[in-house]
Protein backbone atom coordinates (compact mmCIF):
# COMPACT_ATOMS: atom_id res chain seq x y z
CA UNK A 1 0.00 0.00 0.00
CA UNK A 2 1.21 3.67 -0.48
CA UNK A 3 1.24 6.44 1.80
CA UNK A 4 -1.98 7.79 0.56
CA UNK A 5 -3.97 4.10 1.02
CA UNK A 6 -2.45 3.89 4.29
CA UNK A 7 -3.89 6.86 5.40
CA UNK A 8 -7.00 6.96 4.15
CA UNK A 9 -7.01 3.34 6.16
CA UNK A 10 -6.53 5.23 9.11
CA UNK A 11 -9.01 7.69 7.99
CA UNK A 12 -11.80 5.46 7.87
CA UNK A 13 -10.70 3.73 11.21
CA UNK A 14 -11.77 7.18 12.45
CA UNK A 15 -14.83 7.36 10.81
CA UNK A 16 -15.64 3.35 12.22
CA UNK A 17 -14.48 4.51 15.65
CA UNK A 18 -16.95 7.63 15.74
CA UNK A 19 -19.87 5.41 15.12
CA UNK A 20 -18.97 2.61 17.32
CA UNK A 21 -19.46 5.51 20.72
CA UNK A 22 -14.77 6.18 20.38
CA UNK A 23 -13.59 9.25 19.53
CA UNK A 24 -12.66 10.27 16.14
CA UNK A 25 -8.96 9.30 15.52
CA UNK A 26 -7.35 5.95 13.80
CA UNK A 27 -4.07 4.51 13.34
CA UNK A 28 -2.32 2.21 11.48
CA UNK A 29 1.41 1.87 11.64
CA UNK A 30 3.11 0.15 8.49
CA UNK A 31 6.56 -1.03 7.19
CA UNK A 32 7.74 -1.38 3.62
CA UNK A 33 3.77 -0.73 2.57
CA UNK A 34 2.32 -3.66 4.81
CA UNK A 35 0.15 -3.61 7.58
CA UNK A 36 1.44 -4.39 10.97
CA UNK A 37 -1.18 -2.93 13.45
CA UNK A 38 -4.24 -0.77 13.37
CA UNK A 39 -6.20 0.69 16.11
CA UNK A 40 -9.10 3.21 17.00
CA UNK A 41 -9.83 5.49 19.75
CA UNK A 42 -11.29 3.56 22.75
CA UNK A 43 -10.68 6.12 25.30
CA UNK A 44 -14.56 6.13 26.24
CA UNK A 45 -15.27 2.68 25.37
CA UNK A 46 -12.50 1.49 27.66
CA UNK A 47 -12.53 3.49 30.45
CA UNK A 48 -8.50 4.45 29.76
CA UNK A 49 -7.15 7.84 29.20
CA UNK A 50 -4.28 6.32 27.51
CA UNK A 51 -6.21 3.91 24.69
CA UNK A 52 -5.64 6.62 22.47
CA UNK A 53 -5.46 5.45 18.24
CA UNK A 54 -2.31 5.60 18.17
CA UNK A 55 -0.62 4.49 21.96
CA UNK A 56 -3.19 1.24 20.90
CA UNK A 57 -1.51 0.73 17.87
CA UNK A 58 1.84 0.87 18.82
CA UNK A 59 1.10 -1.72 21.18
CA UNK A 60 -0.39 -4.14 19.05
CA UNK A 61 2.65 -3.51 16.41
CA UNK A 62 5.12 -4.09 18.87
CA UNK A 63 3.23 -7.37 20.05
CA UNK A 64 3.00 -8.13 16.48
CA UNK A 65 6.68 -8.08 15.55
CA UNK A 66 7.90 -9.00 18.92
CA UNK A 67 10.33 -6.08 19.78
CA UNK A 68 9.70 -2.38 21.52
CA UNK A 69 11.63 -0.81 18.60
CA UNK A 70 9.45 -0.62 15.92
CA UNK A 71 11.80 1.25 13.58
CA UNK A 72 11.86 0.86 10.26
CA UNK A 73 7.96 1.36 10.23
CA UNK A 74 5.98 4.53 9.92
CA UNK A 75 2.35 5.70 11.63
CA UNK A 76 -0.80 7.15 9.80
CA UNK A 77 -2.91 8.77 11.90
CA UNK A 78 -5.96 11.07 11.50
CA UNK A 79 -5.15 13.65 13.44
CA UNK A 80 -1.55 15.42 14.96
CA UNK A 81 -0.53 12.83 17.74
CA UNK A 82 -1.00 14.95 21.26
CA UNK A 83 1.83 14.94 23.78
CA UNK A 84 1.01 11.64 25.02
CA UNK A 85 1.13 9.63 21.91
CA UNK A 86 3.95 11.77 20.38
CA UNK A 87 6.08 10.17 22.89
CA UNK A 88 4.99 7.27 22.27
CA UNK A 89 6.23 6.87 19.06
CA UNK A 90 9.48 8.58 20.16
CA UNK A 91 10.36 5.87 22.11
CA UNK A 92 8.85 3.01 19.57
CA UNK A 93 11.51 4.70 17.35
CA UNK A 94 8.99 4.75 14.53
CA UNK A 95 10.37 6.28 11.26
CA UNK A 96 8.07 8.69 10.19
CA UNK A 97 4.27 10.59 11.36
CA UNK A 98 1.56 11.28 8.80
CA UNK A 99 -1.32 12.73 10.05
CA UNK A 100 -4.29 14.23 8.34
CA UNK A 101 -6.10 16.81 10.74
CA UNK A 102 -3.45 19.25 13.22
CA UNK A 103 -3.92 19.79 16.39
CA UNK A 104 -5.93 23.21 15.67
CA UNK A 105 -8.70 21.01 13.80
CA UNK A 106 -8.61 19.29 16.82
CA UNK A 107 -9.25 21.74 19.02
CA UNK A 108 -12.30 23.29 17.02
CA UNK A 109 -14.25 19.84 17.99
CA UNK A 110 -13.17 20.28 21.42
CA UNK A 111 -9.95 18.47 21.60
CA UNK A 112 -7.46 20.91 23.47
CA UNK A 113 -4.24 19.02 22.65
CA UNK A 114 -2.68 22.59 22.23
CA UNK A 115 -3.16 22.93 26.14
CA UNK A 116 -0.68 19.87 26.77
CA UNK A 117 1.78 21.18 24.12
CA UNK A 118 2.00 24.69 26.25
CA UNK A 119 2.21 23.13 29.56
CA UNK A 120 5.50 21.11 28.62
CA UNK A 121 7.06 24.14 27.58
CA UNK A 122 6.55 25.46 30.88
CA UNK A 123 8.77 24.55 33.87
CA UNK A 124 7.19 21.94 36.45
CA UNK A 125 6.50 25.53 39.21
CA UNK A 126 4.31 27.26 36.30
CA UNK A 127 2.31 24.44 34.68
CA UNK A 128 -1.31 24.42 35.64
CA UNK A 129 -0.82 20.80 37.46
CA UNK A 130 1.10 21.55 40.57
CA UNK A 131 3.96 18.67 41.32
CA UNK A 132 6.66 18.47 43.79
CA UNK A 133 9.79 16.09 44.32
CA UNK A 134 9.87 14.33 46.97
CA UNK A 135 11.89 10.95 48.65
CA UNK A 136 14.49 11.83 46.09
CA UNK A 137 17.28 10.28 47.54
CA UNK A 138 15.78 7.10 47.98
CA UNK A 139 14.24 6.77 44.62
CA UNK A 140 17.48 7.31 43.19
CA UNK A 141 18.59 3.61 44.63
CA UNK A 142 16.51 1.67 41.97
CA UNK A 143 18.16 4.52 39.32
CA UNK A 144 21.77 2.82 40.44
CA UNK A 145 20.92 -0.50 40.53
CA UNK A 146 19.93 0.18 36.81
CA UNK A 147 23.38 2.00 36.55
CA UNK A 148 25.31 -0.99 37.42
CA UNK A 149 23.57 -3.61 36.28
CA UNK A 150 25.45 -5.21 33.63
CA UNK A 151 23.19 -7.70 31.44
CA UNK A 152 20.17 -5.27 31.31
CA UNK A 153 18.24 -4.72 27.89
CA UNK A 154 18.64 -0.86 26.99
CA UNK A 155 15.55 0.80 24.92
Amino acid sequence: MNDKELMLRAIRLSEESVKSGGGPFGAVIARNGEVVAEASNCVTIDCDPTAHAEVSAIRKAAKAIGSFDLGGCSIYTSCEPCPMCLGAIYWAHLDKIFYANDRKDAAAIGFDDDFIYKELELSPDHRNKPSEIIMQEEAKKAFRMWAEKTDKTEY
